[in-house]
């Protein structure tokens, strides 16, 4: 990222650049500045963008040789093309002799970097990985923007923030957004405006329910799966959620039994260091051999509805109603 900041701002552009990776507001946010960078008057007779896949390759070399109209430089953005997970190989040999005037800009969501694309793009241009930002990026980022709104938040409602939110920055800005509007007028975000403006993410709402589900509270598990089913969510992936958490709940119970720290945790799992203590608060309510028997009831559970010995919806409130009951595992 660095690399391309200091392109843009010398003003000496690879002829290609590729942008990839899970972290698509920042992706969005290079993938703008360059494009401002290089097209600052918005030329539209030397600017092109392709999305999606099934461009004629053809088509696109010849866009490539023809000369820009009085201009230096001719961009072509192209988007989701699948270029880098599928073979290409006209135009990957085309890379190796790209004409001076010509900077091609690709943003892909997945790339194979065997690909001869991938190896194409590398020789003549610059490669950026967009990944998930951790905890300390985000909240220094989030910290940043209400900063600049006036705001101040303290790092235990920046934690109950990303818990709800989840770790996207496209979904975090747009909850800072509403943030700074609900508490206009005053200089401090709480836990309770978190509470009761911010939109919780459907992964989030799922370990709710696991904790809901641990406590042997029934009746409030079971109302945050129907309220889940109320904002349209497949019962199928409820069930796959469900079955990655206790997944979770498992592995930190064995990193825990093997002596691992928190933080050596939450790297091996990918989440936040503040997520993996919810999780092993959780796990608590379990033994191994318990959490091990909750994975092979889900893989039953799906099992069943692929097979129609079970309806999806109920497969998935049978599990909550065995492990949410007050008889059914007993705490180790």
């Amino acid at each position: 990222m660095k690399s391309i900041q200091e392109d843009i701002k010398t003003g000496n552009f690879k002829q290609a650049y590729l942008l990839y990776g899970e972290e698509a507001y920042l992706k969005q946010q290079y993938k703008h500045n360059l494009e401002k960078a290089l097209n600052p008057d918005g030329d539209t007779m030397n600017f092109n963008h392709y999305e999606g896949k099934g461009i004629d390759i053809r088509q696109l070399i010849d866009l490539c040789e023809t000369l820009p109209f009085f201009a230096d430089r001719r961009v072509i953005l192209l988007e989701d093309t699948g270029f880098f997970k599928n073979k290409c190989e006209e135009l990957a040999d085309y890379m190796k002799e790209l004409p001076g005037y010509l900077c091609m800009i690709f943003v892909e969501s997945e790339v194979d970097k065997r690909s001869r694309m991938y190896k194409a793009v590398k020789a003549c241009g610059r490669i950026t990985e967009f990944k998930g930002q951790d905890e300390k990026t985000l909240m220094r980022w989030a910290a940043g923007l209400l900063g600049k709104a006036g705001k101040k938040i303290t790092q235990r409602d920046m934690e109950l923030l990303l818990t709800k939110t989840g770790t996207d920055m496209g979904n975090l800005r747009m909850e800072l957004e509403k943030l700074i509007c609900y508490t206009e007028g005053r200089d401090v975000v709480t836990g309770q405006d978190i509470e009761e403006i911010c939109t919780t993410q459907t992964t989030n709402r799922i370990f709710d329910m696991v904790r809901a589900v641990t406590e042997k509270n029934q009746e409030r598990a079971l109302e945050l799966y129907y309220d889940l089913l109320t904002l349209k969510e497949p019962p199928m992936r409820i069930l796959f959620l469900l079955a990655k958490q206790y997944r979770q709940l498992l592995q930190v119970k064995q990193f825990g039994a093997a002596g691992l720290a928190q933080t050596e945790m939450a790297s091996k799992l990918g989440v936040p260091t503040f997520a993996v203590r919810n999780i092993v608060s959780c796990a608590r309510a379990y033994s191994i051999s318990e959490l091990e028997q909750a994975v092979r009831d889900f893989v039953d559970a799906e099992e069943s509805v692929k097979t129609g010995r079970l309806e999806d919806k109920l497969s998935v409130e049978l599990l909550i109603i065995k492990y949410s009951s007050k008889t059914a595992v007993k705490k180790a």
